[in-house]
């Protein structure tokens, strides 16, 4: 076990063949370049200033030239740094000491930040600034293609990507005690932990990965307990409030033509990976703890996809809520993860990937691919877990986090609480609902009536008129059951028949954060 914050040697000089180190932490050095990272602006506002939305969004897409355009006259120290540790150019010595007047490019070299390339310098890692709403932080990692302009190696550690800030995102944010990031790679999500939690754990079975971590850690001036190995296997017999994992998900052929990228394949064969984890997350969260990852699940044959997720909650005693976001058919998850790592599909290598992945999920007759979030607690109390897969493709809320948050404080509720108990409550329509009223030409009252949710899942329910009725006077002044008899009367039908109809869908608005 050994502490982000540790004092480390300055790194080795790289092997000709091999990888250029991770970056040391000597806290002398580190603190001098925050302090010229912060002097340059080199922050997300700065760097969106500078280049524009469109390089910005150019370089989403893996593309350099927009924001080479915009850098390329700039002559100011955040276009260097641009240069330097985005898009991988080599820059001249003197700009790089301009950048960094407090660590100097002697320090920069003793960092292990750069290397000497001709004349000028090129960067050992890219570093580049992230942040969210209340923060900003940099974040370092191995060079992307981008700047190597080579595929990448299999040890290779991610930086930001769309992974990460998805989980990011999606993450509810309580405040804890104990938080664990499973295969933080270079520490994007314990970034965000250290906002919310008192201790923050992080565990990688890459030591790569691992002084990545501990170099971001000491830049931002958090103290994070960095352990090595697999999965769950570093903290055996330990509890957290919260556990978030990105964990290596991707559904990976196991036969020589495939490489084996760490930050992306649990040497597993299928989905094992995600199913694993949530088979065994449970005994590490303490009661009313959550965990939250990503996954992909494989359907098989013509079953739908929910069976196969069910299978995996079922016994562990966990609530589950899983929201799948994406479904790609074998052919295109093979073309998506064999252009992964720089390899393009004009290639002899491309080629052999993509038939490897073509037969490996013919052999167990996988018809799709699905992508989601997974969101697990450990009920507090002694009751039944609940049990909700979604699907939601479309746009939603960002950040999720809080809706997550919500959702998992109202399923626990509704799973404590019986309907008399969710009657007896005077239910109001949340901020963001409206109502949608639609008819032909010429009637008088509406065929459909939709309430529609702005933020969240951004559900949208049909009601019937029993349901409108309801809903319309949701206002927090009525409990629900003196609203269901009165309706009922109104439209001259038993009040218990009604109450029937309708709690179902009154714990569906409550679930969801319609009604609140």
């Amino acid at each position: 076990m050994t502490s982000a914050t540790n004092p480390a040697t300055t790194p080795a000089t790289a092997s000709a063949t091999g990888p250029t180190p991770p970056p040391g932490t000597d806290p002398e050095l580190v603190s001098r370049l925050r302090a010229d990272l912060e002097q340059a602006g080199y922050t997300l506002d700065g760097v969106d200033a500078l280049i524009g939305r469109l390089a910005n969004a150019a370089l989403g897409r893996e593309q350099a030239l927009p924001a080479q355009r915009a850098t390329a006259d700039a002559g100011t120290p955040v276009a260097t740094l641009v240069r330097l540790f985005v898009l991988g150019d080599a820059v001249d010595a003197g700009d790089v000491a301009l950048a960094l007047p407090a660590l100097g490019l002697e320090g920069a070299h003793r960092l292990g930040l750069v290397r000497d390339q001709g004349p000028g310098v090129v960067a050992s890692c890219d570093l580049r600034p992230y942040g969210d709403e209340r923060h900003h932080w940099w974040v370092a990692s191995d060079l992307t293609e981008l700047a190597t302009r080579e595929p990448l190696r299999e040890d290779h550690v991610l930086g930001l990507g769309g992974a990460s800030t998805t989980l990011a995102s999606w993450t509810p944010r309580p405040q804890v005690n104990r938080a664990l990031d499973i295969g933080t790679g270079c520490g994007v999500q314990a970034l965000h932990l250290g906002a919310h939690a008192e201790h923050v754990t992080v565990t990688d079975i890459s030591e790569r990965a691992l002084a990545y971590a501990r170099f971001n850690a000491a830049l931002n001036g958090c103290d994070w307990e960095v352990v090595g190995g697999s999965m769950l296997d570093p903290v055996a017999g330990r509890r957290f409030e919260l556990i978030v994992s990105n964990p290596p998900f991707v559904i990976t052929p196991r036969t020589p033509d495939i490489p084996l990228f760490e930050y992306r394949d649990g040497g597993a064969a299928g989905d094992e990976v995600v199913s694993g984890l949530v088979r065994s997350i449970g005994d590490h969260l303490e009661p009313g703890g959550i965990a939250q990852f990503l996954g992909n699940w494989e359907v098989v044959g013509d079953a739908d996809w929910r069976d196969r997720v069910r299978g995996w909650v079922e016994g562990t005693g966990l609530d589950a809520w899983v929201v799948q976001r994406e479904v790609q058919d074998p052919a295109q998850y093979a073309e998506t993860w064999a252009r992964d790592g720089g390899h393009h599909s004009a290639t002899a290598e491309f080629a052999t990937m993509y038939a490897a992945w073509l037969d490996d999920f013919a052999s167990r007759d996988v018809t799709a691919v699905g992508f989601g979030v997974v969101t697990l607690q450990r009920p507090a109390t002694d009751r039944a877990p609940f049990l909700e897969l979604d699907e939601v493709s479309g746009p939603v809320a960002s950040p999720m986090g809080p809706h997550v948050l919500a959702g998992i404080r109202a399923r626990t509720w509704l799973a404590e609480h019986g309907d008399d108990e969710l009657l007896d409550v005077a239910w109001s329509c949340a901020q963001d609902v409206t109502e949608e009223r639609h008819s032909r030409p010429g009637d008088t009252d509406p065929s459909v009536i939709l309430l529609r949710q702005g933020s969240g899942l951004r559900r949208v329910v049909r009601l019937d008129t029993a349901g409108a009725a309801l809903v319309s006077v949701c206002d927090g002044t009525l409990p629900a059951g003196a609203a269901v008899d009165a309706i009922a009367q109104l439209l001259d039908v038993p009040a218990a028949e009604l109450r029937a109809d309708l709690v179902p869908l009154l714990r569906g608005l409550v679930a969801d954060g319609l009604l609140v």
